[in-house]
């Protein structure tokens, strides 16, 4: 067509497409296999996933997978593989036909060789073992269930229309396992049986993801609890007089700066968990769950198991945001405290000056009225040393010139020097 498409337009469109379920024909057994990092999942090296999925390939002879490529699907031997590289983590499913001897036999997850396993760029997130039969009827089931999982903790239900029942107690069994059934009815397609075992080791990788973030807040509580403390204390104080406002505010900025500090590292966790478990929600809800034989549903193990916990990573997350604001809010009450002191030491040293303002506009005066006689009485002498002569000649006594200058004398000091002060007021 004479139009250019977007560069990304075939990759969004393929994005849709990129990870399709397995095919899985009843009777079939699979083992599952989840890889995380210990720290900085997010930002791993994916090549070396890559690498660890193509040395695991070679074992088998098997076809390599495209440069930059987040999954996988192949033979490896007799048997399928399936591999998918996501934010944190990578997973292997290997699918094989009909079923072991042994129910849930860990001859299957043999299939990952030891050296292998000790050679992978990350930890064990998960692992699963999957046993899909075909079931003629609900005969047999609860005894195989209750044979196979743990009662208590065993949640079980029928899926898609009840063409499957599914069941699992998301407990570790004795070879470092969890187990999950899938029973299907005749005429249950085989994509459709792909589709509820994916489901299921979507529900357990993304609730073990999901309760990392439990983890991290029990690690952080003993923390939080210290810092609140210490807010407590520091705002209980502001209530009083501050001795010492500065160390106060100090105080405030280092717990602020401590809080900061905590979001910054939990904040992608928090986001983190709070999708997972969203993931995990809608995963269950898609297999459309019917009560089996009174037993606990996949959706209610998680109410009372799961949901728990990811309010408890909620509270927390909901505790430490409002613990970062409170002491914002401390610093800024105490900040307005202190320029309130402030500004009444300013008006009280204002007022101090406009005092000393007053004393020295008065000692000014005073000292004026001492120049004035200071001035005169050498101004006095001044007149007599020139009248004195003239005096004598005409008779008069240097006494009385002196009586007759004196007024006159301080009176034009005076003058002088009110002109000399309303001048410099001008200026």
């Amino acid at each position: 067509m004479p139009i250019e498409d977007h560069p990304q337009r075939y990759p969004m469109a393929n994005e849709l497409h990129a990870r399709p379920f397995p095919i899985v024909e009843p009777p079939a057994r699979a083992a599952y296999l989840a890889l995380k990092p210990a720290s900085n999942a997010a930002g791993r090296d994916r090549e070396a996933d890559r690498a660890h999925l193509i040395a695991l390939l070679d074992r088998y002879g098997a076809k390599h997978p495209q440069p930059g490529a987040t999954h996988y699907f192949g033979d490896i031997g007799k048997h399928r593989l399936k591999w998918e590289s996501h934010t944190e983590f990578v997973t292997f499913t290997i699918f094989g036909d009909g079923l072991a001897n042994r129910p849930f036999d860990a001859e299957t997850f043999k299939l990952f060789p030891e050296d292998w396993l000790s050679e992978a760029p990350g930890m064990r997130l998960t692992s699963a073992l999957i046993r899909i039969e075909a079931a003629e009827s609900d005969d047999g089931i609860p005894e195989k269930v209750n044979d196979w999982f743990v009662s208590e903790s065993l949640a079980i239900s029928r899926v898609l229309d009840n063409q499957l029942v599914v069941a699992g107690d998301f407990r570790i069994d004795p070879s470092g396992h969890m187990r999950f059934a899938v029973f299907a009815q005749p005429g249950t397609g085989a994509q459709r049986a792909g589709r509820v075992m994916q489901r299921l080791c979507e529900i357990e990788t993304y609730k073990a993801m999901s309760m990392l973030g439990l983890f991290m807040v029990r690690d952080m509580g003993g923390r939080l609890n210290a810092i609140e403390t210490r807010l407590t204390t520091l705002v209980s104080d502001m209530t009083g007089p501050l001795a010492r406002p500065e160390e106060t505010l100090q105080s405030l900025l280092t717990i602020s700066a401590e809080l900061e500090t905590i979001v910054a590292q939990s904040s992608f966790r928090f986001g983190a968990t709070g999708a997972y478990e969203t993931i995990v929600n809608q995963r269950i809800d898609v297999l459309r769950e019917q009560r089996f034989g009174g037993r606990q549903t996949f959706a209610e193990f998680m109410m009372r198991r799961f949901d728990p916990a990811m309010r408890t990573v909620k509270s927390t997350e909901s505790r430490l945001q409002a613990m970062s604001d409170r002491a914002l809010r401390a610093g800024d009450l105490l900040r307005t405290q202190v320029d309130v002191e402030r500004s009444a030491q300013n008006q009280s040293l204002l007022e101090s000056m406009d005092r000393r303002s007053d004393m020295q506009l008065r000692l000014q005066e005073t000292v004026e009225g001492l120049s004035v006689v200071a001035i005169s009485y050498y101004a006095v002498n001044l007149v007599l040393y020139l009248l004195a002569p003239l005096g004598e000649s005409a008779g008069v006594s240097k006494t009385v010139i002196g009586a007759l200058a004196t007024p006159l004398v301080i009176l034009a000091v005076w003058g002088a020097v009110r002109r000399i002060r309303r001048s410099v007021g001008k200026d």
